[in-house]
C-alpha cells in the first residue's frame, strides 16, 4: 500500500506491535525534495519510467484483483500471506 500526501500537520499514532507483528517495512520519503523542483521530478520520472521499460525495475506483484473483489483486495494485506503489490484490473 502506497501512502501519498497527509491531511493534517499533526502527529498520528503509529501502531508499532501491529506493524512488528505483521513483519511489515515502512520507507519514507519527503515529496518536496523531487516534487518541489522540476528538473529533479523529471529526472526521477524518467529514471523509473526507463527502468520500468528496460526491466532493470522490477516491482514485485504478489496478486492481481478485478475491480468487482476490490473489497478482497483491500482485505488480502490483513491475511499477513502478501508479499509484493497488490493490483486491482480496470
Amino acid at each position: 500500500m502506497i501512502e501519498y500526501g497527509a491531511l493534517a500537520a499533526e502527529q498520528a499514532p503509529f501502531p508499532l506491535f501491529a506493524v512488528l507483528g505483521k513483519r511489515l517495512s515502512v520507507h519514507g520519503y519527503q515529496y518536496k525534495r523531487v516534487g518541489g523542483d522540476p528538473a529533479k521530478l523529471d529526472a526521477a520520472t524518467r529514471f523509473v519510467l526507463d527502468g520500468l521499460a528496460s526491466g532493470a525495475l522490477k516491482p514485485t506483484l504478489d496478486r492481481v484483483f478485478p475491480l468487482d473483489r476490490i473489497a478482497d483486495a483491500h482485505r488480502y494485506p490483513e491475511s499477513n500471506e502478501q508479499f509484493g503489490a497488490i493490483a486491482v484490473t480496470v
